[in-house]
């Protein structure tokens, strides 16, 4: 029971801090969310351009420049990554999937020029930085909202509200034809291979803002702090149309959709504390993000298999039915006619 309490009570104290980054994930994740749902492309240059709008933003932030200049530019770095990813692709030839490698590992050299080193931190105590992992305090009671939290939240809406506006206008429509359907994209005139290109710098531009706001919240730049950004975007992603589907069902509609995969990420975070806390090793924090991902993966297919099979066994007992029916209303015919 004491084992308990204390459980609770580091899991109490550790959740404004776990909210904090799953708000600053989720913004990733959301990026994520254009080119893995929308536009149906397998973008790996996430886990280069998190760590180029960290670097952007970072450098900048110690060099005088304002904090909300220097995180619009980490969205601009962002944006080139993209826009690399995307031209490769497009004028190239090159496949998504390895136009998005090429595009990470160059990053990685470029990156470590932009920082001149593996390590820059940006102290909350030299800087007016935008959120700080110490001004995250734990909550004093239910109700509580933090104002790093409420700063957090509001990027998050502000996106998601930008999202849905350009989403909905002709050209954000022409984005998701593409996503859908290519081949009909192109056969009704759209240049597709424009579309993935801005969808791409839109991706990662969003990408690049969240690596400008973490930077911030953790108080340093880290040539590796971008290893494995996909997967936990792509689990906050998953975990947020799951938990939507069966929350919302019918109502789940676009906004829904970018609003759950930051709840998605607040989840993974959440959960990744719980395992923290109950003592399993840090080691194995990107195997159970594995995990998590595969597990989400498959609920949808779990789900719409046992679906089908009970309709196929529904279909058979009724064929059952109607044959044995049939069968019945022969042999007492046959019974008639003796």
């Amino acid at each position: 029971m004491d084992v308990l309490v204390t459980w609770l009570n580091q899991f109490a104290n550790s959740l404004p801090g776990n909210i904090s980054q799953g708000l600053i994930w989720g913004v990733l994740a959301i990026g994520v969310y254009i080119t893995y749902k929308i536009l149906d492309f397998p973008d790996l240059s996430v886990d280069g351009s998190v760590t180029t709008g960290a670097a952007v933003c970072a450098v900048m932030i110690i060099n005088g420049v304002p904090v909300p200049l220097a995180m619009f530019f980490s969205f601009i770095s962002g944006c080139l990554a993209g826009l690399c990813t995307g031209l490769m692709n497009a004028l190239l030839g090159i496949p998504g999937i390895l136009a998005g490698i090429l595009t990470q590992i160059a990053l990685y050299s470029v990156n470590l020029v932009i920082m001149g080193k593996a390590n820059l931190p940006v102290s909350v105590d030299k800087y007016p930085l935008f959120v700080s992992s110490r001004h995250t305090a734990t909550a004093l009671g239910v109700g509580t909202v933090l104002p790093e939290v409420l700063k957090l939240l509001a990027v998050v809406v502000v996106i998601i509200a930008v999202l849905y506006w350009f989403f909905g206008t002709e050209y954000g429509f022409t984005i998701r034809a593409t996503g859908c359907n290519a081949n009909m994209s192109r056969a009704q005139g759209i240049n597709t291979k424009k579309s993935t290109v801005v969808a791409l710098v839109l991706s990662n531009g969003i990408v690049g803002l969240a690596g400008g706001v973490m930077v911030q919240y953790q108080g340093s730049a880290d040539i590796n702090m971008g290893r494995g950004a996909i997967v936990i975007g792509l689990a906050a992603v998953i975990i947020g149309d799951v938990l939507g589907r069966v929350i919302l069902g019918k109502r789940f509609n676009f906004v829904a959709r970018l609003a759950f995969t930051a709840v998605g990420a607040i989840i993974y975070f959440l959960v990744l504390s719980i395992v923290t806390i109950i003592g399993i090793p840090s080691e194995y924090n990107k195997l159970f993000s594995a995990v998590i991902v595969m597990i989400f993966l498959a609920v949808p297919y779990l789900r719409n298999t046992a679906k089908t099979s009970f309709r196929r066994a529904a279909r058979n007992s009724v064929k059952m039915t109607s044959a044995g029916e049939i069968s019945a209303e022969k042999g007492e015919g046959n019974a008639d006619a003796d």
